[in-house]
């Protein structure tokens, strides 16, 4: 993971997690970081924007997923493999923890329900 361009974007890391090829990092200000290849999470152009006071991140073979400290998620990455949770967007409220498989992701809600994508 080559992180020249970047690396002034690189500091007060709190967590890090890896696909298969691309990184992602939260910062202490709640902002995340990616690099790598676009098909393997390393492109957050389409969601950047919301990236902003993430609190975990869970990444599975192409794709990464984030809850936010509002309890809702994001996702990017190979669509395919769990990078697009529109299809259950509206569900994921109140949710209070993060699972990835190699295929999927799982969030936990705070009612003890779980949505998977």
């Amino acid at each position: 993971g080559d992180t020249d361009q970047i690396e002034d974007q690189l500091h007060d890391v709190t967590s890090i997690e890896a696909t298969a090829l691309a990184f992602a990092a939260i910062r202490s200000d709640g902002h995340v970081v990616c690099w790598g290849p676009d098909s393997f999470g390393g492109n957050t152009t389409g969601v950047q924007p919301e990236l902003e006071n993430v609190v975990e991140i869970a990444a599975g073979h192409r794709a990464f997923a984030v809850r936010r400290g509002d309890g809702t998620v994001i996702s990017w990455g190979d669509e395919l493999l769990g990078g697009d949770c529109s299809a259950v967007q509206q569900q994921l409220r109140n949710v209070t923890g993060l699972r990835a498989t190699f295929w999927a992701f799982a969030a936990l809600r705070e009612d003890g329900t779980v949505v998977t994508w």
